[in-house]
């Protein structure tokens, strides 16, 4: 099952792909999906979420190694979507749409 979900930050729209354990991401600048490895973090937005990397210079890895773990920890695309869902409203992005492939989207208030 692979599922959608739109977001809103700063009036421009992101997609990210929930396919499995593969979780892709792309902007309107972008045609080709990426994943987490290749988007830019917040060095802000890293510390509030771990404060323990303060300082560090790999904390960019770090923080996407930690998500990683988290995603690989969830067990179904569901739960992987409303993780990322949660996780991305704490940084402003507004979710508008999920879509479960077969499925029409589902606005998202």
């Amino acid at each position: 099952m692979v599922i959608g979900v739109v977001f809103e930050y700063a009036a421009e729209p992101m997609e990210v792909r929930i396919d499995g354990l593969s979780i892709l991401f792309r902007t309107v600048q972008q045609s080709n999906w990426v994943t987490i490895d290749n988007i830019k973090l917040s060095h802000s937005g890293v510390i509030k979420e771990f404060p323990e990397l303060e300082g560090r210079d790999d904390w960019k890895e770090e923080a996407v190694k930690r998500f990683k773990t988290k995603i690989k920890g969830l067990k179904t695309e569901k739960e992987r979507a409303h993780y990322i869902i949660h996780d991305l409203k704490q940084h402003g992005y507004l979710p508008r749409y999920m879509q479960v492939s077969g499925f029409r989207p589902i606005k998202i208030e």
